[in-house]
């Protein structure tokens, strides 16, 4: 089974002073390239302005069987009337060390494999911080100097530079970041800069034409064009983002860059890519528009983002679980756990449960849900369509708002948690799958890199002890790592099998 790794798509460097400075002298700086101007000019706050899309090429495809001729995007007219409003954003700072000398979740890093063997990098060392330099592309959204780029790319930086299209350089200021979404804001001090248009996400569908500019690798105004391969992905890490998938030849430096439809407009923000080899291997995700808008409305009116919760952990259904419920189709969510005292307890609801529509709109994937919740607003009410003892009930609940502690957590899980260490992604056991493996307790683990990947774990694996300690929670498991254990010993079941597992963390 191929396994891929999320790979944030900032080009990043952390090392020793002394090879930062090598990393600077061999930097690759070939210019930005020339395109024309634009007049056009629009509100930061219209996400459907009323600028003029790009006109279309003559159309190419021919007529078949039912399907009507299209027009080719000008893929040429959008780099030159909006590729001069794409950025580049060069970041520099500090980042805390483990005692290996590496930042967390470096060896995630699409650069590791290539900077480790240089002389300096990741040598022992006390902890402390080490200074990294980073690269990403975001695009400007008001012709006085608001950028949209990536939370990742931002991340930790004390020093931001944006470049734009003609090379001119301006020291700009984070007015926030949102890392439940991994949208940022950033100012310049300028005036009359060229701006994109806005498309509307919701109008793309699967095999629409995509176009992505930005600097990946440090190539400055590079195009990449592709279709839309999906709608609606719900990711690990990102439960509140529906992400656009494309197949566009996105890649580490491409962060924060603009995602344009056929026409022209900007439908999404460049943001992932699931890969291998830390490049681009066909699968790359975007933020949709009207997500970003949203949450840059609120950092730059309150220099930050607010997001609802209802207190419930939820998975998938496959069709046995379906049938179990009685339900005729795998569609819904299914409440795996409910918070104590959360909104989604107070409201009645109980693991088991399966949410299947959000305000009349229907729930077909537990990332919906997730989305759907994580967007709304703190303190609004829904009116939720519940399957329960195979009958249909309305529960409606008050919303409640993610803590700025959880926020922080959950920036903390991508920084690299405790968790991260094992390269496992985990969730507890439902009642039914605990029944059907005869088990009282465990985690089923979903997702495999790093440490655990070498050591041959594999997603369906349930891990009931770590170091001889039974664990029905993740909570359980950052527990036995809370002491920096430099080996763990993994008891897993896998097909009614029992294995132990160990694993080398290092020191």
């Amino acid at each position: 089974m191929k396994r891929f790794q999320m790979k944030p798509l900032v080009w990043a460097m952390t090392a020793a002073v002394g090879l930062m400075a090598a990393g600077s002298s061999s930097a690759i700086d070939l210019g930005w390239w020339k395109s024309g101007k634009t007049t056009q000019t629009q509100s930061s706050s219209n996400v459907t302005a009323p600028a003029q899309p790009v006109a279309p090429a003559p159309a190419t495809t021919p007529q078949s069987a039912g399907i009507p001729p299209v027009a080719a995007p000008n893929y040429r007219a959008i780099v030159q009337q909006y590729g001069a409003a794409v950025v580049g954003v060069n970041v520099e700072g500090t980042r805390k060390v483990e005692s290996e000398g590496l930042p967390p979740g470096i060896e995630s890093d699409p650069f590791f494999q290539f900077f480790r063997g240089l002389p300096g990098f990741g040598q022992r060392r006390g902890g402390g911080a080490v200074p990294f330099k980073g690269q990403g592309s975001g695009f400007v959204i008001a012709s006085d100097g608001l950028i949209l780029t990536n939370a990742h790319v931002v991340r930790d930086a004390k020093e931001v530079t944006v470049k734009l299209a003609d090379r001119r350089e301006y020291a700009a200021k984070v007015l926030g970041s949102d890392p439940a979404t991994d949208i940022a804001v950033l100012r310049v001090n300028a005036k009359n800069l060229p701006v994109v248009r806005f498309g509307d996400p919701k109008q793309l569908q699967v095999g629409d034409p995509v176009l992505a500019i930005g600097a990946p690798y440090g190539f400055e105004q590079s195009a990449t064009a592709g279709i839309v391969s999906a709608k609606g992905r719900s990711l690990p890490g990102d439960a509140v983002v529906p992400f656009i998938q494309t197949d566009a030849a996105v890649n580490p430096g491409n962060s924060g860059g603009p995602l344009f439809d056929g026409a022209g407009g900007v439908v999404g923000i460049n943001s992932q890519i699931y890969s291998q080899s830390g490049g681009y291997q066909g699968l790359a995700f975007a933020i949709p528009i009207d997500v970003a808008m949203k949450v840059k409305d609120q950092i730059v009116a309150t220099g930050k983002a607010q997001h609802a919760r209802i207190g419930v952990v939820v998975q998938d259904l496959n069709q046995s679980l379906a049938e179990s419920f009685g339900l005729p189709r795998p569609d819904g969510a299914l409440v795996a756990r409910v918070a104590s005292d959360s909104p989604a307890a107070k409201a009645g609801l109980k693991a088991g449960d399966v949410i299947t529509e959000v305000n009349g709109e229907a729930i077909v994937r537990s990332g919906q849900l997730s989305s759907r919740i994580g967007l709304a607003s703190p303190g609004e009410t829904v009116k939720l369509k519940v399957w329960r003892d195979k009958s249909a009930r309305d529960v409606d609940i008050k919303l409640g708002r993610v803590s700025e502690k959880e926020q922080q957590a959950s920036a903390d899980e991508e920084q690299g948690g405790d968790t991260l260490r094992l390269g496992l992604s985990m969730r507890p056991l439902t009642k039914e799958e605990k029944s059907q493996a005869k088990l009282d307790h465990g985690l089923v683990i979903e997702d495999v890199g790093g440490a655990a990947a070498r050591a041959g774990i594999e997603p369906g694996d349930v891990l009931l002890a770590i170091n001889g300690k039974p664990v029905s929670s993740v909570e359980q498991v950052k527990g036995v790592l809370a002491s920096k254990p430099k080996t763990v010993a993994l008891l897993v079941q896998r097909e009614g099998e029992r294995l132990f597992v160990p694993l080398n963390l290092g020191s």
